[in-house]
């Protein structure tokens, strides 16, 4: 049986990692980073269509950190698709930082992380990280070093020998997400990354995931079932119904910009995640 490293005890003081300092989102949001406009996805096979988006119109700013949030089957997962270039809108317009998503797929203008890790066996943490480095032809000094800068921003430099199979889910999944950001990427893209995992680990990757934002000042956009997870990370969360998915509404999570998970028991916190649940229960009902 094949020995599963502990998780790391703590998560870094990103205060003390040197020496791109914390950015402040709020300062850097204005510019329109993805902008959708009546975007409609029709997938056809064996003679039938499904409808699985429909008038999608949705402007997301730099420095901003967006969940989509909705039933099953609702399309959160073929709106990230359509921003990453992995599916084609049949109806409506779509832009990635002013260009094409297939002009901002081929710019390398997001990351993306899956639900599942995805990390090849035969490599260990830091030549999983350093995998897209070599696809794009950086010299190997370039990433080495950018495989240690966002190992240490996930936490995971004293793993960076270890194979995926000698960690638990969690770092794995912190190994992913460190992977997508080692070509820095603007954008960040994340499909569930978090849904497999239990609750106590994924608490924690939920904490270090904000500490990361607000350590990078990235714009993110983040699918999720888990209206606590979404109010707890998001500058505004994005409500979808049940299919054919539109946008039934887009709430603020005015809360403070440090957060710890204390957060998530304040009046605040509770009223936000109540208008969540309350415009998901309206989306569901409208079908």
């Amino acid at each position: 049986m094949r020995a599963v490293a502990p998780e790391a005890p703590s998560w870094p003081d990103f205060q003390a990692l040197p020496p791109a300092a914390e950015q402040s989102s709020a300062s850097n949001i204005g510019e329109t980073v993805i902008a959708a406009q009546d975007l409609g996805v029709t997938f056809a096979a064996h003679g039938h269509e499904t409808v699985a988006l429909t008038g999608v119109s949705l402007a997301i700013c730099k420095g901003e950190f967006v969940s989509l949030i909705g039933p099953s089957g609702c399309g959160k997962t073929t709106l990230l698709r359509l921003i990453a270039d992995l599916t084609q809108a049949t109806s409506g317009s779509l832009t990635v930082n002013g260009m094409t998503p297939a002009e901002a797929r081929r710019k390398r203008a997001y990351g993306y992380v899956f639900q599942a890790p995805a990390l090849y066996p035969w490599r260990n943490v830091e030549r999983n990280v350093m995998l897209p480095l070599e696809v794009i032809g950086l010299a190997r000094e370039e990433r080495q070093r950018r495989a240690t800068r966002v190992l240490e921003l996930v936490g995971l430099t004293d793993f960076r020998r270890r194979f995926p199979w000698q960690l638990s889910g969690g770092m794995q999944q912190r190994a992913s997400i460190a992977r997508a950001l080692s070509f820095e990427p603007p954008l960040l893209l994340m499909d569930e990354p978090f849904g497999a995992l239990d609750e106590i680990t994924r608490d924690g990757l939920t904490l270090h995931l904000h500490q990361l934002w607000r350590r990078t000042g990235l714009t993110a956009i983040f699918v999720t079932h888990s209206v606590p997870e979404a109010v707890f990370l998001s500058t505004r969360v994005v409500v979808m119904s049940s299919r054919p998915g539109r946008v039934v509404a887009v709430i603020d999570c005015d809360l403070p910009r440090e957060r710890d998970l204390d957060v998530r028991e304040s009046p605040r916190f509770l009223s936000v995640a109540h208008d969540v649940r309350a415009a998901l229960r309206a989306g569901h009902a409208d079908v």
